[in-house]
């Protein structure tokens, strides 16, 4: 009698990161968005919300009273994706929520074994499943920022075009470096995505031009406009493709979503 065949492990996701130091740059706008762009087209996607303010789970419709389980308990309990994920309303796209307990998240890890690679190690528990892990992270470059580099493939920088953004920027990426040296040798940036651009001034395109002479094709082509229904979109717990596809900033994120995939067949191209 034959054997019956073993089965086919599943594709490891690729994780990103989306970082930076700086609030109000549109990093838990672009996760969410960007999650929901790439469910629709058929990704099975893990939407990490690493923030104590737990902004990304209001953005997909997870009420507090929700929340019992989530990303403390991915970080303290010893407890796998599956058993803290929760589903949201969008087909093909699961959160790990945040609640208040993780206020205290950054004191406590501080005296715990391996307290850079607790999520790495929480993430490594998961069965799989997921073809991407975006993990929303706070606006500081902390244990909780520190465990969302060590355990990504990428990171990827939502950037306001405005006076102190390259300043910033800087900043980062001297972080990114030390992460890698110490921590996580393969990372890498992703891309930089411009955010809440402005037609109408001139300061929008000279920042924007700065970003692309630094950093060069890892600048998205796609920019994220000024737009009010991505700006009202969080407040009816929906992603702006769901509260107004048709709006600019929806349509943005929809070709942002194709970008990162266009870049990512090339990325399994190069490397096999």
């Amino acid at each position: 009698m034959p054997s019956a065949p073993l089965p086919i492990p599943a594709a490891r996701a690729r994780i990103i990161a989306l970082a930076n130091q700086k609030g109000g740059v549109g990093k838990t706008t672009t996760t969410i968005n960007l999650g929901t762009a790439l469910a629709a087209v058929g990704k099975r996607v893990l939407i990490i919300d690493n923030d104590p303010q737990g902004n990304a789970s209001t953005g997909l419709g997870i009420a507090q009273t929700e929340r019992e389980v989530g990303i403390y308990d991915l970080l303290f309990a010893d407890l796998s994706v599956e058993e803290v994920s929760t589903r949201t309303s969008i087909p093909n796209l699961d959160v790990v929520t945040a609640n208040v307990d993780l206020s205290g998240a950054e004191v406590e890890l501080v005296n715990i074994d391996r307290r850079e690679f607790r999520l790495k190690d929480a993430l490594a528990r998961s069965h799989g499943g997921y073809d991407y892990i975006l993990i929303d992270c706070p606006p500081a470059l902390g244990l909780l920022t520190l465990n969302a580099l060590a355990a990504a493939d990428a990171v990827m920088v939502p950037l306001q075009c405005e006076f102190y953004a390259l300043e910033g920027l800087s900043h980062l990426v001297r972080t990114i470096e030390r992460v890698k040296r110490a921590f996580n040798p393969s990372l890498e940036i992703g891309g930089v995505i411009l955010t809440m651009f402005d037609r109408r001034n001139n300061l929008s395109d000279m920042v924007a031009a700065d970003v692309r002479g630094f950093f060069g094709d890892k600048v998205f082509e796609t920019v994220i406009p000024r737009n009010v229904r991505v700006s009202e979109a969080p407040s009816h717990g929906k992603p702006v493709l769901l509260y107004d596809v048709k709006s600019a900033g929806a349509q943005a994120y929809i070709h942002l979503a194709g970008e990162v995939l266009k870049r990512e067949r090339k990325r399994q191209i190069a490397y096999g």
